[in-house]
């Protein structure tokens, strides 16, 4: 608008220069109708200059607009490539932890079938009473009544224990490589003896006769031990001689390997 202003003055300057000078008509006329064309193109430059401009803005407008779209595509893309990853992470964990179980399974069906295989071969014992067998916190456990084994008050293991024993060691070889816990348990009947001071006193010493017999059958120290529990680690109730009878037992537990046991993931602390 500043040099449109600038034209019609120019224009009035000429007009009055052209009165003033004695121009002829025709040719005065003519500077006004060029400066009028001249002034209609100025216009539609400016017009034209006017429209660029804004189609540029609105173009930036658009371009911005777009990098920000493709911002947010890229910024999406990689959440979800990085959701896929960890997809990926749990379902190999996922796969290796049902491996895990397929092998434990496969593993506790033969220790199973093992176990089974143990227990019908044990059955005639069962059958005479002279022990029993039975599955506890996923462990083979062998019962044998103390009056199988010793006379009472006594640790020291008697002929017809030392027999007893003989048949279940003869059953129990093809187990010898595992690990072993003979352990002691008697009644709440207070002992009075010089030799025990107590109940726990004399079913440890029991299972340590157990155990020492165990050696010299064939299997290895490194794989024994021997546990008194006394008259706390009852069966049944101390409130009649049978069940105090049931409770006065030595108990041969075949200990698991550390391979049969569930795999232990440590969660890492913070």
């Amino acid at each position: 608008m500043a040099r449109l202003h600038a034209l019609w003055m120019s224009a009035a300057l000429v007009a009055l220069a052209a009165t003033g000078c004695g121009v002829k008509k025709e040719t005065h006329q003519k500077c006004l109708d060029e400066l009028t064309t001249t002034q209609s193109r100025l216009s539609d430059t400016e017009q034209d200059r006017d429209a660029k401009a804004s189609e540029v803005a609105r173009l930036e407008t658009q371009i911005n607009e777009l990098k920000a779209e493709r911002d947010a595509i890229s910024a999406a893309e990689r959440e979800q490539q990085q959701r896929i990853a960890e997809m990926q992470t749990d379902m190999n964990a996922t796969r290796q932890e049902l491996t895990d179980l397929r092998t434990q399974r496969d593993k506790a069906e033969q220790r199973l079938k093992a176990f089974r295989e143990l227990y019908d071969r044990f059955q005639s014992l069962v059958d005479t009473g002279k022990m029993q067998v039975e599955f506890r916190n996923g462990q083979m456990v062998l019962k044998l009544p103390s009056e199988v084994l010793f006379a009472s008050g006594r640790a020291k293991l008697s002929k017809p224990g030392e027999a007893a024993l003989t048949e279940v060691f003869d059953i129990l070889v093809d187990f010898r490589d595992r690990r072993f816990l003979v352990a002691g348990h008697t009644d709440d009947v207070k002992i009075r003896s010089r030799r025990f001071r107590n109940n726990w006193y004399l079913s440890t010493a029991r299972a340590v006769s157990v155990v020492e017999f165990m050696v010299e059958a064939g299997f290895s120290a490194h794989n024994l031990g021997a546990a008194g529990y006394g008259e706390f680690d009852p069966v049944s109730p101390n409130d009649t001689p049978e069940n105090r009878q049931r409770n006065r037992r030595i108990e041969i537990i075949i200990v698991p390997d550390l391979s049969e046991l569930p795999n232990l993931r440590v969660q890492p602390t913070s």
